[in-house]
C-alpha cells in the first residue's frame, strides 16, 4: 500500500471538508413570562406529529446545605408519587398509556422532568406537570418509600459498582466549597434524618413557578399552546425567591490525591480533575474542544498513546464537566492487567503537558469542531433532547438561544486558545487525582475435611 499517497488523500479530503461551510442549525425560540414568574419557551416543529415538554427547576445539589443533602435528587423520585388530582404512580401510567415517554434527572445545577407525547396530548402533558407543581403529595408514606428507593439506588449504582466511588471522590477533593463538592445523591445519614417538614419546606422554596422554566418543542400552534400553559400553570402561586448559592472557590492550593480500595474493581483506574471556568465562557468552550482532541474517540491522543502505542491502558477518555460555577476538566483511564497505575498516570500527564508546550495541529482542531457539531446535530434530532437542552440553557445562562449559537462559539476556539487554557488550568497545583485500586480478595475457607467435620 502506498502510505504517503493515502495520507495525502486523507489530508486533502480533510482540507476540502474544512473549506466547506456547514449549514448552521437554527430552531425557533419564543419566550414568555407568566404573572406568577413562570418562564415559558416555545419552539414549534411540525416535521412530526409529536411534542415534548420539559420542566426545568432551578435547583440541584448545589442548593443543599450540610446535613440536608440529597433533597434535589429525592424529589426526582417524590414527584412521581402523586398529587391532588393524580394518584400515586398514575403519572407514569397515563403517559405510557398514551404512547409517551417520561423521566426526570438531577445534577449539581438543576432538576428536570420531561415527557414526549403524540401531538394530540398537549393538554395531558401540561396538566400532569402543573398538578404536581401545585399540589405534590408529601406525606410520611411517600417520603419513607422514596427515601428507601434512593438509598437502594445509591447501593446499586455507587456503593456496589466497580469505580462507583471515584467520581464523587474526585469532586470532593477537587472542590473546597460544599455547594460544589458534595454528591448529588446525598448521604445515607442525611436521607435518614430528613423529615416531612424538611422535605415540604424544600419543595415550597424550589419547586415554585418563579423558579422553573416550561419548555415545549414540537408540533403545536404557538399562541394556542401559550393559552393552555396559562390555563394550567397560571393560578399556581409564586413563592419568595430562593437563596442564590455562593459557588466561589479559593485559589488552588496544590495537588490533592486520594486512594480508594475498590472491592469490585478488577483493574486499577486513575481519575484526574482540573477545576476551571464556569460553563458558557470562552475558556470553557476551549476546554471542551481540548477534551475532544485529548480523549474522545479512537483517534484521540490518549487512545493512540496509552491504548495502542504504549499498551498500558484498556481505555482512556477526557471530558469537560460544565457547571454554572467552576467546571471540572476530567481525565480517566483503566490500566491493562499487570500495569501500574502510577505509570498510567505519568503517561496521561505527559499527554496533557503537550498541550501546554505546543499548539495543536490544524487537522486536530477541525476534527474536534466537527465532532462536537455532529454530537449537537444528533441530540437536536429529537424534540425531547431539544426541550431538555433549551430548558437547561435558560436556567443556567438565561440564554435558550444558546442551542442556535453554541457551534459559533466552538468555531471561534483557536489553537492559541487551547494552549492558553491548558497553561492556565491544567497545572500540577490545580490537579486532583483519585486512584481506584482493586482490593485483594480474601480467600474463603474451603469445605471442612471429613475428619474435621466429625470432630
Amino acid at each position: 500500500m502506498n502510505y504517503p499517497r493515502l495520507l495525502a488523500a486523507i489530508l486533502f479530503g480533510a482540507m476540502a471538508l474544512a473549506a466547506a461551510e456547514p449549514e448552521r442549525l437554527h430552531f425557533p425560540i419564543k419566550q414568555y413570562t407568566l404573572d406568577n414568574g413562570l418562564r415559558v419557551i416555545l419552539s414549534e416543529d411540525h416535521s412530526a406529529p409529536t411534542y415534548s415538554i420539559c420542566v426545568t427547576y432551578n435547583v440541584g445539589s448545589r442548593d443543599e446545605r450540610p446535613g440536608r443533602t440529597g433533597f434535589a435528587h429525592l424529589f426526582e423520585h417524590m414527584m412521581f408519587q402523586g398529587s391532588e388530582n393524580v394518584g400515586k404512580g398514575e403519572h407514569i401510567i397515563l403517559v405510557q398509556n398514551y404512547g409517551g415517554r417520561v423521566n426526570g434527572t438531577t445534577t449539581q445545577d438543576r432538576t428536570n422532568f420531561f415527557e414526549a407525547f403524540p401531538a394530540n396530548q398537549l393538554d395531558l402533558g401540561l396538566y400532569l406537570e402543573a398538578d404536581r407543581m401545585r399540589s405534590l403529595a408529601i406525606n410520611p408514606s411517600n417520603l419513607n418509600n422514596q427515601r428507601n428507593a434512593v438509598q437502594e439506588e445509591k447501593r446499586l449504582g455507587e456503593d456496589n459498582q466497580p469505580y462507583g466511588q471515584a467520581d464523587d471522590t474526585l469532586n470532593e477533593i477537587a472542590y473546597r466549597n460544599f455547594a460544589n463538592s458534595h454528591s448529588v445523591i446525598g448521604s445515607m445519614a442525611d436521607l435518614d434524618a430528613a423529615t416531612v417538614e424538611d422535605v415540604a419546606g424544600f419543595f415550597r422554596i424550589y419547586y415554585a413557578p418563579n423558579n422553573a422554566v416550561v419548555t415545549l418543542v414540537g408540533d403545536f400552534d404557538g399562541p394556542a399552546a401559550l393559552e393552555k400553559v396559562k390555563k394550567y400553570f397560571g393560578s399556581i402561586p409564586r413563592q419568595p425567591a430562593p437563596p442564590v448559592p455562593d459557588l466561589t472557590e479559593p485559589p488552588p492550593s496544590g495537588e490533592q490525591t486520594k486512594t480508594l480500595d475498590d472491592a469490585f474493581a478488577t483493574l486499577p483506574r486513575v481519575d484526574i480533575g482540573y477545576r476551571n471556568a464556569p460553563g458558557d465562557t470562552a475558556d470553557d468552550w476551549a476546554l471542551n474542544v481540548l477534551a475532544v482532541i485529548l480523549g474522545q474517540g479512537q483517534s484521540s491522543r490518549l487512545y493512540q498513546a496509552l491504548v495502542k502505542q504504549q499498551q498500558i491502558a484498556v481505555n482512556a477518555e477526557s471530558f469537560e464537566s460544565d457547571h454554572r460555577g467552576p467546571s471540572l476538566f476530567q481525565v480517566l483511564a483503566i490500566a491493562r492487567p499487570g500495569k501500574d497505575v502510577k505509570e498510567l498516570e505519568s503517561a496521561i500527564l505527559a499527554e496533557v503537558e503537550r498541550f501546554r508546550n505546543e499548539p495543536v495541529a490544524g487537522w486536530e482542531l477541525e476534527k474536534a469542531r466537527r465532532g462536537l457539531r455532529h454530537e449537537q446535530v444528533q441530540q437536536a434530532q429529537r424534540t425531547l433532547s431539544r426541550a431538555i437542552m433549551i430548558g437547561e440553557f435558560a436556567v443556567f445562562y438565561n440564554d435558550p438561544e444558546l442551542i442556535n449559537t453554541m457551534q459559533e462559539k466552538i468555531d471561534k476556539v483557536t489553537k492559541e486558545d487551547i494552549q492558553r487554557v491548558a497553561r492556565k488550568y491544567l497545572t500540577a497545583e490545580n490537579r486532583a487525582v483519585v486512584y481506584s485500586i482493586p482490593k485483594p480478595k480474601v480467600a474463603s475457607a474451603g469445605p471442612a475435611s471429613r475428619k474435621g467435620a466429625q470432630q
